[in-house]
């Protein structure tokens, strides 16, 4: 008896949790743009965690067409608008600065904190903005 309420249990709350996981993981997957401007986030700003900051000099200026396209998106559920939005624009802004000091020829330190607030304030959207 003992293990057919266990069963019984563990199947409720496989059933109750599964479609708020579903759910979570389509509103994710569902927004392009977002998974557009984080594959240029990533290819730029890792490398220049270590030190090679070729491939921001390379994308810098992508990386602000991402950040444009993204806030100009519908923000989708899951999201708490007013904030998502004010976040995207800060991006925006940033990843201008980024271009800037790039085009600029900041040092390399420069360059790395640069890229490190714009990727704080990507974090922030995927972490502080959603509902």
């Amino acid at each position: 008896m003992k293990k057919h309420f266990t069963l019984l249990v563990v199947s409720f709350a496989a059933l109750w949790l599964a479609p708020q996981t579903i759910f979570s993981q389509t509103q994710k997957a569902n927004w392009k743009e977002m998974h557009d401007f984080h594959e240029v986030m990533s290819t730029t700003f890792h490398p220049a965690e270590e030190g090679n900051l070729a491939p921001l000099r390379e994308k810098a200026g992508m990386l602000v067409e991402r950040a444009e396209a993204w806030r100009k998106s519908a923000v989708p559920a899951g999201y708490i608008p007013e904030k998502t939005a004010d976040t995207l624009k800060r991006l925006v802004k940033q990843c201008k600065n980024v271009r800037k000091s790039v085009k600029k020829g900041k040092p390399d330190a420069e360059l790395v904190a640069a890229i490190t607030t714009a990727h704080d304030i990507f974090h922030e959207i995927m972490e502080k903005c959603r509902e």
